[in-house]
């Protein structure tokens, strides 16, 4: 699952100084301008340390060393871990990796991670912005298909929140509903922080085997039907889960096997990023335009947590941007609407 590396060696090494002084830096911002110094900051280290982002740099800049602000750095599409290996760190054995949801046939993301335990400190600090500290919430999880998925970052996240909880309740469910809505009706009576945590199929199960109503849960719903019920809209969704839950807000977690952080909704589709992480909106197909608000386009996102591989990535995701920074997402571009070049497909 995710267990914490550093309790196998009595040893620092020089890649987990590098990943402690990262983090220091990241703790530390506080402005918009800490936010685009560190990027300007790590830019310039992947550039010249991570071989496929500075060929894409090469390929779509002209002036990369006019680059100073964070409106002019270039974004690696998405696609590169599908068939790269997007590293700032290209001389170091990773731990482990990530990849992204999907079979055994299809071409999955692949994200190389050097020090596990930077990961997991950072998912911690990105849920704590926005809500309490990790360990003071029961988890209750129904991931039933990404426990199926190897290498899943949603489940080592998951994990570690488990591992980190005071209660021993929390843990993944499968399929015994009944067991679950014992602990949570348990945990309303005590009036405990609960968390539910599940993938839409399995919750609209839930709320099948019987309605609730959860006073003290936070309702997180992630992925979509899998192929196991018919999809339907958000709003529609969502209004299911609250009439099913008894819950005021259905909140989400946006993120995803490329990404080391996290943005939350605590409700109504609308995601805020961590101060280690932000988002910009640019026009489809035009890579070079300005940061738009309130209008359509593709998300582009700066995770400075991805600081061992690339923290500049154009989504294949559409959304809109708030004039107070927050964003939703309208949905997802298809295969052919982005354009690419050579260096997405040359070996």
């Amino acid at each position: 699952m995710c267990k914490d590396t550093r309790k196998m060696t009595n040893k620092t090494t020089s890649i987990e100084i590098f990943f402690e002084d990262w983090k220091a830096k990241i703790n530390n911002i506080e402005t918009n301008k800490d936010f685009e110094a560190l990027a300007l900051e790590c830019f310039r280290l992947q550039y010249q340390n991570n071989p496929i982002y500075k060929q894409w740099c090469d390929y779509i800049c002209d002036d990369i060393k006019g680059i100073n602000s964070i409106d002019l750095i270039p974004f690696l599409p998405i696609s590169f871990f599908k068939s790269k290996k997007v590293s700032s760190l290209p001389n170091i054995q990773h731990q482990d990796y990530f990849l992204s949801s999907g079979t055994a046939s299809m071409q999955r993301s692949t994200h190389f991670i050097y020090d596990k335990n930077f990961y997991i400190a950072n998912t911690f600090s990105c849920f704590q912005q926005f809500f309490d500290n990790v360990e003071d919430f029961c988890y209750i999880c129904l991931l039933p298909n990404y426990l199926e998925q190897k290498h899943s970052s949603l489940i080592c996240m998951m994990d570690a929140f488990i591992r980190q909880s005071k209660f021993t309740e929390s843990k993944f469910y499968k399929t015994d509903f009944q067991d679950v809505i014992a602990i949570l009706e348990k945990n309303e009576s005590e009036n405990r922080k609960t968390i539910l945590f599940g993938v839409t199929y399995a919750l609209l199960d839930l709320i099948e085997t019987k309605k609730l109503q959860l006073k003290n849960t936070i309702v997180f719903e992630t992925g979509g039907m899998k192929g196991r019920r018919k999809e339907i809209s958000k709003p529609e969704l969502h209004n299911l889960l609250k009439q099913g839950l008894g819950v005021e807000d259905i909140a989400s977690e946006y993120g995803m096997c490329e990404l080391f952080s996290q943005a939350y909704s605590k409700g109504d589709g609308i995601f805020r990023t961590p101060k280690q992480m932000q988002v910009l909106i640019r026009e489809v197909n035009d890579r070079k335009s300005e940061n738009l608000i309130n209008h359509t386009g593709i998300i582009n996102i700066i995770d400075l947590a991805n600081i061992g591989s690339c923290a500049f990535i154009e989504t294949e995701d559409v959304g809109r941007m708030h004039q107070d920074g927050s964003f939703e997402i309208a949905g997802r571009l298809d295969n052919s609407a982005m354009r690419g070049c050579n260096l997405m497909y040359s070996n």
